[in-house]
């Protein structure tokens, strides 16, 4: 089925009527709004999105939401009876699991119209090894319309998960993945991307191993809208010599005026809470760039809303060091500013397209 231009014309009238009424409907009364979290975990399992609603509650505005694009092997041959839930419980391999990306938009489609406008979902069904990979975005898109807002989170280089995942290595300098970036930037997709910095265990005052190809990466897709992860920091991938200098740089270069960081995940917050001089440093340098820092919780699938609000009330001691501009944004609005431009554009793409899914 196609649409005529008069139908084109309606669909692009009621994305940016959606973007205005998303616009006029922030949430400055809430405490923050969640760049990152996980509806489900590594066995495809979490709460109903209506029960994650009520832990949301009146402290978070609005959540990037998405699943996780792994399913851990259960292979009784090596656990028995005993079923891996994390992929550091057992040694088998995890697979590409698309179908969460369909979990994610029915729990999103069983909402509201109100309660969907507090979600930002995410497609991370994807292998970014795979060439094939925006085939599957595209589907997506065209199968769930009006439902998703970006891609991610989606890995590259990660302790202990790499090497965990069957089939080829992830590698940041993949055609495919220059394809997945470059098809993000012509819908207009935010593109959450997890990329440790560094190796584990890696030497103190070595040159990180990844931030080149990183970098270099960034350089090819300037038009993509980048959210780098946990500034590339992990459970024992741990800042690199002059951490905040090596952000400081990437953030002071024009080139790099499409890329944001977010410092979700209670690792992160290790690393800033650390001490007082860390602590100090932190907060220097995202008051310096106030406008290129989101916080998220990376929480998955948790089971109670004090699990679900603990990282954010582990950062207070960062909260307190930030101007009250500062923390208004890395909190709120630097969210709202990338989902509110995203969302109406990906509409734009979906309408402009509907009707040409092709399912074999």
């Amino acid at each position: 089925m196609r649409y005529t231009v008069s139908e084109r014309t309606f669909f692009l009238a009621a994305a940016l009527l959606n973007a205005a009424w998303l616009g006029n409907a922030q949430t400055r009364g809430y405490e923050f709004n969640d760049s990152h979290f996980h509806l489900t975990n590594y066995i495809q399992d979490g709460q109903n999105i209506h029960t994650f609603l009520r832990m949301m509650g009146n402290n978070v505005g609005r959540v990037a939401l998405f699943g996780i694009p792994l399913q851990q092997l259960w292979s009784y041959r090596v656990s028995g009876d005993n079923a891996p839930a994390y992929y550091l419980n057992a040694d088998t391999p995890l697979y590409y699991y698309s179908f969460t990306d369909a979990q994610v938009a029915m729990a999103y489609r069983s909402l509201t119209k109100e309660e969907q406008a507090r979600f930002d979902p995410m497609i991370t069904g994807f292998n970014p090894t795979d060439m094939y990979a925006v085939d599957h975005i595209r589907r997506v898109l065209q199968i769930f319309p009006g439902v998703f807002s970006g891609i991610g989170e989606f890995t590259i280089h990660k302790e202990f998960v790499s090497s965990k995942v069957a089939g080829d290595t992830a590698s940041l300098t993949d055609p495919a993945l220059d394809r997945i970036l470059d098809f993000a930037a012509e819908v207009g997709l935010v593109a959450l991307i997890h990329n440790d910095i560094n190796t584990p265990f890696a030497k103190e005052g070595e040159k990180p191993a990844y931030l080149e190809q990183m970098l270099a990466l960034l350089r090819r897709h300037p038009k993509t809208t980048i959210i780098w992860a946990h500034t590339g920091l992990g459970r024992v991938v741990v800042p690199v010599k002059h951490h905040a200098a090596v952000l400081a740089a990437i953030l002071g270069n024009p080139e790099f005026k499409n890329v944001y960081f977010d410092i979700s995940w209670d690792q992160t917050a290790r690393y800033i809470l650390a001490n007082q001089v860390s602590q100090a440093i932190s907060a220097d340098l995202i008051n310096r760039y106030p406008d290129r820092f989101l916080f998220g919780t990376d929480e998955v699938a948790p089971a109670s809303e004090s699990d679900y609000l603990r990282v954010f009330k582990k950062y207070a001691p960062l909260w307190n060091l930030l101007t009250p501009s500062t923390s208004e944004k890395v909190r709120k609005t630097n969210y709202e500013h990338i989902f509110d431009e995203a969302r109406p554009r990906v509409r734009t793409w979906e309408s402009s397209r509907a009707g040409t899914v092709r399912v074999h």
